[in-house]
This record gives structure tokens, sequence and C-alpha cells, in this order.
């Protein structure tokens, strides 16, 4: 089983939607036996705490139910724990290397699939309304089947 980590700074926002939309792509399309996902802070500030409100009435505009998911920070055990690190943004591939030890090989940004990468970072929605949840469901959506395409060329 290849395991995935999806990697924002407070794991309330960005990364629950990626954890959200990965795995409900990957049972539509029958893989769910192959892929494990979870998602992780680089800071410990929402430990336990549900996703942003935002997050979540976006994911459920769009049928992704990620109530359930509870906010946790990085540990350096995670980098045994999984093959792919996918960070939100630069610095969140940075913090993953320099506080976790997280080898350079495992980190991608999710931008790198993206169709229409701009600067290569998902944009922070907190704090914001919710067109920037609407947004960045949009760049995380967009750029996840390229992912998943890129998973299945590396572990047939």
């Amino acid at each position: 089983m290849i395991k995935v980590l999806f990697v924002c700074l407070g794991n309330i926002c960005r990364s629950p939607l990626a954890q959200g939309i990965f795995e409900n792509k990957i049972e539509i399309a029958g893989l769910s036996e192959h892929y494990y996902a979870d998602s992780a802070g680089t800071s410990a500030w929402h430990r336990g705490e549900k996703p942003d409100k935002g997050s979540i009435h976006i994911a459920r505009v769009n049928h992704i139910n990620i109530e359930n998911q509870r906010s946790r920070p990085v540990v350096a055990a995670d980098q045994n724990e999984f093959d792919y690190f996918i960070a939100m943004d630069d610095q969140n591939a940075r913090s993953l290397i320099n506080e976790f030890g997280v080898p350079k090989e495992k980190i991608f940004k999710l931008r790198n699939f993206d169709p229409e990468p701009e600067n290569g970072n998902v944009p922070d929605p907190y704090g914001g309304g919710s067109d920037g949840f609407a947004r960045v469901f949009q760049i995380i959506d967009r750029s996840m089947l390229p992912f998943i395409e890129y998973l299945k060329n590396q572990n047939g």
C-alpha cells in the first residue's frame, strides 16, 4: 500500500481538503485498496480540531465529507510511515526537511501537478471568505488527477 501525507501549516484548511479530494478520487477509480492518505500540519496549533468550517462547507458542496478528520501535527516518525509528503507551499516543504528530517525525494508540492501552477503554492484561505476556499478547492481538485496518475506510473 502506498501512503501519502498531505501537509499544510495548521491542518485545518488545505491539507484536509487535499486528503478528502484524494480519497474521493481514489474511491471513484476503484483504487482504495492500493493507497492510504492522511493529513497533518507543520504546526500543532490546531491539534484535535475539526477542519475549518470553510473547508468543510466547500467539500460538502462538492459531495466530499471531511467532517470526521482531526488536525494533527507532523511527527518525525511520519518520515518512516509515509512514501509521499505533499506540501501545500514552499514553507511547508522547507519545514518537512528542516524540522522533521523528511528526505527531499519524498516531498512534492501539490502544484507541481497543477496544469496551472502559477507560483507553485496553494494559497492559505484561513481567515478569508468563502471565495478563497472555493479557489483552493479548484486548485487542489485539478491537481489531484495528475498526481494520482503520477503515483500509478511510479508504483505500477
